[in-house]
């Protein structure tokens, strides 16, 4: 079994949508082992984009995860990463697959709803950064 880091990112908690996203993450057999609703402040939210830093969306990121609560969750299951990913859909909501989460409910390639770690490695690091073993549920 792998895990995964997911994140309902602000315009998906403003839009009401953590059920619909919740539902389909469990049609889809993944289970959530750990989640709990939170307020990134910007010192958090730029550790965790660190890796964007010098990037020419850094500010604007920062600024929007941190502009209300997110859905923090580590999912689990066979080869949960591709998976959680292939239901994510592509970042830029125009070019997402119909049917995937970014087709039917992000707005821009900025406010496309939904977080997912993209290798292995970075998983590891994500679910850490936001959780402590004590925090799963198995």
């Amino acid at each position: 079994m792998n895990r995964t880091l997911a994140i309902i990112k602000p315009d998906g908690v403003q839009a009401g949508l953590i059920g619909e996203i919740i539902k389909r993450i469990e049609n889809e057999g993944l289970r959530i082992v750990a989640m709990r609703m939170d307020k990134l402040d910007a010192r958090r939210a730029e550790g965790f984009y660190y890796v964007h830093r010098s990037k020419p969306f850094f500010n604007s990121l920062i600024e929007y995860m941190t502009s209300g609560p997110v859905v923090l969750m580590v999912l689990q299951g066979y080869d949960v990463i591709n998976r959680w990913r292939k239901l994510m859909g592509a970042t830029d909501p125009r070019k997402a697959e119909a049917g995937t989460i970014r087709a039917d409910m992000g707005t821009s390639i900025e406010r496309n709803v939904v977080h997912g770690s993209d290798a292995p490695d970075s998983a590891i690091y994500e679910i850490n950064y936001f959780f402590k073993g004590t925090d799963f549920v198995e």
